[in-house]
C-alpha cells in the first residue's frame, strides 16, 4: 500500500497534488529516523505517476525542518575515504530536484542546516513573513554543510551572499531571503497557504510530460556541473566531521542547548560556544 508505515509524515492527496507534512516532534530534527523516511518517500514519489505536484510543509508551527542530527558526528568514522561519494541528504535533494514533477517547499517555521538544504533542493520555495527562518549554522560547530547548500546557494544568490549565509551562521528572515533570491516569495502568513495551493492546483492541471520536459531543460542550463560540485562538498564535509576540533565543538554544542526546543528556537547556543583559539 502506497505511503504506509511512515512515522514522520502526514499525507493529503488532491487532484494530482501530494501535500506532505513533516511531523517529527519536537523540532523535525533531520536525524536517522527522519532521513531514512525522507529517502524512502522521495523514491516513492519519484515513481508515482498520479502525483504531478509535491508540496512539502510542516505539521509543527515553529519548525519546517531543524537540521541534521549532531549525534551522527560523534559516531562518524575518523578516517575519510579518498573515494568520493554522495551524502544521503544530497541524494534526497537531487531526487526531489530531478523527479518529473514540481516540488514546492512551503516554509512557516525554521529551516536550518539539512532542513534548509532540502528546501533549497525543491523547485520552488515560498515562506511566511514573520514566521519563516532560513540558515546554515554548521560552520559555527566546525562542520562543512554536506547537504547541497555550498552548491545551490551560489547558483541562487551569488558567491558573496552565499558566503555570508554559510560563514555568518546567522538566521535569515523570509523577507531578506526573498530580497536575496534565496526563495521565490515571502508572503503574509495568512496568504501563504492559499497562494501555494492555488499555484499547485494550476500547475497540476497542465500536461505532466510538459512539466517534466521544462524541468529537464531548465536544469540543464542551471545545474550543468552540480553533481561534481556535490561530490566536492561531500568530501570536504567528511573531512570536517573527522576533525577532533569539530568533534569537541559538536559535543559542546549539545551540552549548551543544541537540539533542545528552546535552544533551537533562536540558535542562542552558538553564542555560548567557547571561542576557537
Amino acid at each position: 500500500m502506497r505511503y504506509s508505515d511512515y512515522k514522520c509524515f502526514r499525507f493529503d492527496f488532491d487532484s494530482g497534488i501530494a501535500f506532505i507534512s513533516t511531523n517529527h516532534p519536537p523540532i523535525n530534527l533531520l536525524d536517522e529516523i527522519l532521513s531514512a523516511e525522507f529517502d524512502r518517500l522521495s523514491k516513492e514519489l519519484e515513481t508515482d505517476e498520479s502525483v504531478r505536484v509535491v508540496v512539502l510543509q510542516s505539521a509543527l508551527p515553529d519548525f519546517f525542518i531543524a537540521h541534521s542530527g549532531l549525534g551522527r558526528v560523534g559516531a562518524a568514522s575518523k578516517t575519510v575515504s579518498h573515494t568520493r561519494g554522495f551524502r544521503l541528504t544530497q541524494m534526497i535533494g537531487e531526487r526531489f530536484r530531478n523527479m518529473p514533477k514540481v516540488t514546492i517547499a512551503k516554509v512557516e517555521g525554521r529551516a536550518r542546516g539539512g532542513g534548509n538544504e532540502i528546501a533549497l533542493a525543491m523547485d520552488l520555495c515560498f515562506a511566511a513573513v514573520g514566521k519563516a527562518i532560513f540558515g546554515q549554522p554548521e560552520v559555527a560547530v566546525g562542520l562543512v554543510p554536506g547537504g547541497g547548500s555550498t552548491q545551490r546557494l551560489p547558483r541562487l544568490i551569488g558567491r558573496g551572499r552565499a558566503l555570508e549565509v554559510l560563514l555568518g551562521c546567522d538566521d535569515f528572515s523570509a523577507e531578506l531571503a526573498e530580497r536575496y533570491g534565496y526563495i521565490n516569495r515571502a508572503l503574509p502568513a495568512e496568504e501563504l497557504t492559499p497562494f501555494v495551493e492555488r499555484l499547485a492546483h494550476r500547475i497540476a492541471s497542465f500536461p505532466a510530460h510538459t512539466i517534466a520536459h521544462v524541468k529537464t531543460a531548465v536544469d540543464r542550463g542551471a545545474f550543468g556541473s552540480l553533481a561534481e560540485g556535490l561530490l566536492v562538498e561531500a568530501h570536504e564535509s567528511d573531512l570536517s566531521v573527522a576533525s577532533e576540533v569539530t568533534q569537541a565543538r559538536v559535543a559542546e554544542a549539545l551540552k549548551v542547548g543544541a537540539e533542545t526546543y528552546e535552544g533551537e528556537l533562536n540558535m542562542e547556543f552558538i553564542s555560548r560556544l567557547s571561542p576557537v583559539r
